[in-house]
């Protein structure tokens, strides 16, 4: 089907150098590499299936509080102005969230975007530009390296959270702009925000980093890795996807106030995409008050990570990568990693399959995304299932399987 419409007869007229690019897809990655099924197509979910590929860490989706709070302000809109965020006035209720949000993060001011990869390509492309380097952990999120080519910078990627060779490349490339990930999303690791922090200042780079995993998830009252380890002084610039932990649609930036200013003036994002409408700003407000009081949901998310890693790594799953809600299963091709999530969807378990570009070539993966209102019957499952297919899907082959053997030799 997938391949039936690639070749419909409304793209015939396509020039060569389009077609060719859909045949690599279609052709050599679809048909011939994973026989003929794509990669992130699946069946709907079956009633009572553990669904471990949303984002919703701490089950805020359909939260009564919120839900209540959208509604109250759709019932109450009076019709609204559609334009640029750059054209609010002072006082407006975006602005007003976006204070309310700095300091929940323990930041001066603000900037709530369309989205988390509005969010990143914004502040990138407004603090570098050509021959300027950003040096990039080689697992930080596609928007911030799209965000130097936005720039028109020089990216500089270092190996993931390999802080020698970061040093490496900033002797080579000098100052310039280090970019982060808080926690990262393939694989549920941290970064070392206290060393960074440090090579930053000796460096006299500016330090970037992405809380879209971290934020309403870690730190005092949900406020972020950063606030958690206290460098909201050390740390220039924070940015989030508010469509993970806050279950919304929009992005945020920390900032000065003056950089404020410059950045509706300077960012292409902001300036060519609409400001949130009111009933939006209303979840979000609800949102951060809600989140603020969750440490409960917080600490049972972070014991089930814990506990289940545990599990995964004692049938000999290699999760070391990570520590987090976010856990990789790494199988390596992807003809491998699409059986393993087929084979997980058979127990009622489903998964998200990264591959590339999401991860380097041959190091693609099932992600398995937990939240707070998982049971402890929920994991068993998840377990059990691991267990089960371990011998089918050629476990003791994984490239990360191999990987892990090594690392114990050492």
């Amino acid at each position: 089907m997938i391949h039936a419409i690639a070749h419909n007869s409304s793209l015939t007229h396509l020039p060569e150098f389009v077609t060719r690019r859909m045949d690599l897809h279609y052709v050599t990655r679809i048909e011939q590499l994973l026989g003929g099924e794509h990669p992130h197509a699946w069946q709907p979910t079956p009633a009572g299936a553990v669904f471990l590929a949303g984002n919703d860490y701490l089950c805020l989706a359909g939260e009564p509080a919120l839900v209540g709070a959208q509604v109250t302000a759709l019932q109450r809109s009076a019709g609204e102005l559609l334009m640029s965020a750059v054209y609010l006035q002072e006082g407006s209720a975006q602005h007003r969230l976006e204070r309310k949000l700095a300091r929940f993060m323990g930041a001066e001011d603000g900037i709530l975007a369309q989205s988390g990869w509005a969010a990143n390509v914004g502040i990138v492309q407004t603090l570098a530009g050509p021959g300027i380097p950003v040096y990039l952990d080689m697992q930080a999120h596609a928007s911030l390296w799209e965000g130097v080519q936005s720039a028109g910078a020089l990216a500089v990627p270092f190996l993931h959270n390999d802080m020698e060779h970061l040093r490496k490349q900033l002797q080579r490339h000098g100052r310039g702009l280090i970019v982060v990930d808080a926690l990262y999303s393939t694989n549920g690791s941290l970064a070392p925000l206290a060393e960074l922090a440090e090579i930053a200042e000796r460096s006299g780079c500016m330090l970037l980093v992405d809380e879209s995993h971290s934020l309403g998830t870690h730190g005092p009252r949900g406020s972020g890795l950063v606030a958690a380890v206290g460098l909201n002084e050390r740390v220039h610039f924070r940015t989030a996807s508010l469509a993970k932990a806050f279950a919304g649609r929009a992005g945020f930036i920390t900032c000065s106030s003056k950089f404020k200013g410059y950045f509706l003036s300077e960012s292409r994002p902001a300036i060519f995409s609409s400001c949130l409408l009111g009933h939006e700003l209303a979840w979000f407000d609800a949102a951060i008050d809600f989140i603020a009081a969750a440490d409960q949901r917080r600490a049972t998310l972070h014991a089930q990570a814990r506990a289940l890693r545990e599990e995964l790594s004692a049938l000999g799953y290699n999760v070391s990568d990570g520590s987090e809600q976010i856990i990789a299963l790494e199988p390596g091709p992807e003809p491998k990693t699409l059986a393993l999530r087929k084979l997980l969807e058979t127990h009622g378990i489903y998964g998200a399959m990264f591959c590339a570009p999401a991860t380097p070539k041959n190091r693609s993966l099932v992600r398995l995304t937990l939240n707070s209102g998982l049971t402890r019957a929920q994991l068993d499952r998840i377990v059990h299932a691991c267990d089960a297919i371990r011998h089918q899907v050629g476990l003791e082959d994984w490239s990360s399987t191999r990987r892990r053997r090594r690392l114990a030799l050492v």
